[in-house]
């Protein structure tokens, strides 16, 4: 009975399906094959990717760098046709130097307004003695009138003679007070001539910026994406000409959310890189997404609505690299990697 029911084939199923069993439980690191050591194919070397735009408009006149070149910081990339900025900043500094000599022509209105002051001040005093004069002839009048030793005549021109002085001195006071008044208005129109120079400062200056933007120029070191920049080509505010990659790079690795348990920051981290014949590198844990990537996403999904699939989440990790790996300076942004993090091993 038991040779019946032992028959190689019956013995071929039974190992068959104890292997396929097998290979789902690892798979899926269930007992008896639950391990520490969580890994992730969802892994991709990232890094700065600095993408260059003009801030002005204009014709590329020189491209002097080629796809893929190293550049330092500060390195010409591309330089736009400036004539039409260097024209604008010499309008700009004409225009504040316009602005220069009316405030200079106003200071100098103040010494002269200055000067009628004093002008009409001494012409007070002359009136002042004119008056006092007149004033001491018109009592000597008055009493000759009295005593009957002159004509009446002589009085009344005496008196004509004092209000013509009276007169004079109320003029000189009232030529004073219009050439304060003229100083006056010089200082207060003084701040409307200074905000016109500040403006006018502020415009050369914008000239300047606009002219030092023709020259497109490495932000730091690097090497460069494909250059789109072509000399002839007309480009506007924003249009991209190239992009700089600088050498700092580490890993994003996106765990899912039944993974993370047990992760802390400091872990180290071995990470399999396909493009250097699946060389191992070193890294460490450096820190964890605050979200998983379905909340950045452009359009979330609402999950209050109709059916209802669970579906694990994935979380991203970023991975610091061991610099002192000689490949490490090899990695270059979006190579794929496989990452696996070992979650008994203690922080460093």
């Amino acid at each position: 009975m038991l040779k019946k029911l032992f028959t190689p084939v019956t013995i071929l199923i039974i190992l068959g399906a104890l292997i396929g069993t097998s290979l789902v439980l690892y798979a899926w690191r269930l007992p008896p094959f639950t391990s520490s050591v969580e890994m992730t194919d969802n892994a991709y070397v990232r890094g700065y990717v600095t993408t260059l735009s003009p801030q002005v408009s204009g014709y590329v006149v020189e491209v002097p760098v080629q796809d893929y070149q190293s550049v330092d910081k500060g390195e010409l990339l591309a330089r736009i046709d400036d004539r039409i900025y260097r024209q604008k900043l010499a309008q700009a500094e004409a225009a504040l130097a316009t602005q220069k000599a009316a405030l200079d022509n106003s200071h100098q209105q103040e010494v002269a307004a200055q000067a009628r002051i004093a002008s009409s001040e001494a012409a007070v005093d002359s009136a002042a003695a004119d008056l006092q004069q007149a004033e001491s002839q018109s009592e000597r009048q008055n009493s000759l009138t009295r005593s009957g030793v002159v004509a009446t005549s002589a009085q009344e021109q005496a008196q004509a003679a004092l209000d013509r002085a009276r007169a004079g001195m109320a003029q000189a006071k009232a030529a004073v007070e219009v050439s304060r008044q003229d100083l006056q208005t010089i200082i207060v129109n003084r701040g409307s001539l200074e905000a016109a120079v500040a403006n006018a400062e502020a415009q050369v200056e914008l000239a300047k910026i606009d002219l030092s933007n023709t020259e497109i120029r490495a932000p730091r070191d690097g090497k460069l994406g494909e250059v789109g920049a072509r000399v002839g080509q007309y480009v506007a505010a924003g249009t991209q000409l190239m992009a700089v990659v600088p050498d700092d790079v580490w890993i994003i690795a996106n765990f899912k959310e039944t993974q993370l348990a047990g992760m802390e920051v400091g872990q180290p981290v071995e990470i399999t890189v396909d493009a250097l014949n699946r060389s191992v590198l070193k890294g460490k844990v450096e820190r964890f997404s605050p979200a998983t990537g379905s909340e950045f996403s452009v359009i979330r999904a609402d999950n209050a609505s109709g059916n209802f699939v669970k579906i694990a989440q994935r979380m991203g990790v970023r991975i610091a690299l061991d610099q002192t790996q000689g490949a490490a300076s090899l990695l270059t942004p979006g190579m794929s990697v496989v990452v696996r993090i070992d979650k008994s091993a203690d922080p460093s």
